[in-house]
């Protein structure tokens, strides 16, 4: 009987500690070096004091590391919203594919994917995706000395482009088989190399490319595709208060000039149409 007796003394003081470290631990979970992984406005963070942007770098001009840090057209519209959340952004550089998963943001690796990514139905199914933000066409690229004029003189030609992009998708469908490549950057060194003799990708990336000099000297835009798209940013699915903040910032930033000012800065001349997309 005594021995019953102790036993089950031990079991629940036993418990008694394991819940006490539960609870410290439950504690010390919900902060990062004491940061609150509650933000302005309830929105709950996966990191206590920052906001965990997932991207896939590089991808010029809309994020790409230059001078050290990640910066671009995407990073600095999210900028404003870690602002108004009050933290600071951090990113993570992740395979393409994982955003049209969502895998990133049910693993609660990241609060957000910035990407340049284009909003779909199919990509709806795994993500919700914040009011459009940029309306993108997909350009073709060809070498200054190419016979190539137009996209109708793509059949029979290699064709580069990213993979799991909407650009390698419009390829697809008009059954040009392309060669794809894991980065923007590796599409273009393409080109530059000779394993493919055209390119087809989103306009904004090209307009980035040939701002240097170099580029602008061997390369040429011969079409421009309408195919309708609309970039925007993802989080989890339900994640209401995160997505309010997006389309927060992204409608204050186009009303106060903000927007203006940096699409000027990371795309180019700015577009009205840009700052007032059509429904997606």
């Amino acid at each position: 009987m005594n021995t019953v007796l102790g036993r089950r003394s031990r079991i629940l003081a036993a418990t008694t500690a394991t819940a006490g470290l539960l609870l410290v631990a439950g504690c010390s979970s919900d902060d990062s070096g004491g940061a609150s992984k509650t933000a302005a406005g309830g929105v709950k963070l996966v990191k206590g004091g920052q906001l965990t942007v997932c991207t896939h770098l590089p991808y010029p001009p809309f994020q790409s590391v230059i001078d050290g840090r990640e910066q671009g057209f995407d990073v600095s519209l999210v900028d404003i919203v870690a602002k108004n959340l009050g933290v600071k952004q951090k990113i993570l550089d992740t395979p393409f594919e994982n955003f049209k998963t969502g895998a990133f943001l049910n693993s609660d690796q990241c609060d957000l994917g910035a990407a340049g990514m284009t909003i779909t139905e199919e990509r709806k199914k795994n993500v919700d995706f914040s009011d459009p933000y940029f309306d993108a066409t997909q350009a073709v690229l060809v070498e200054k000395k190419s016979a190539i004029t137009s996209a109708a003189d793509l059949k029979g030609k290699k064709i580069g482009a990213q993979a799991q992009t909407t650009g390698e998708d419009y390829a697809k469908s008009k059954n040009l088989d392309p060669v794809s490549f894991e980065s923007s950057d590796a599409v273009l060194n393409g080109l530059r190399t000779g394993q493919v003799e055209a390119v087809i990708i989103d306009y904004p990336v090209v307009q980035g490319w040939l701002k240097t000099p170099a580029n602008a000297d061997a390369f040429k835009v011969v079409d421009n595709l309408n195919t309708g798209e609309q970039y925007g940013f993802t989080v989890k699915k339900g994640n209401t208060k995160l997505l309010a903040a997006l389309n927060k910032a992204i409608k204050d930033a186009k009303a106060d000039g903000t927007y203006k000012k940096l699409y000027e800065q990371w795309i180019g001349p700015y577009v009205e149409s840009a700052a007032t997309p059509s429904a997606s």
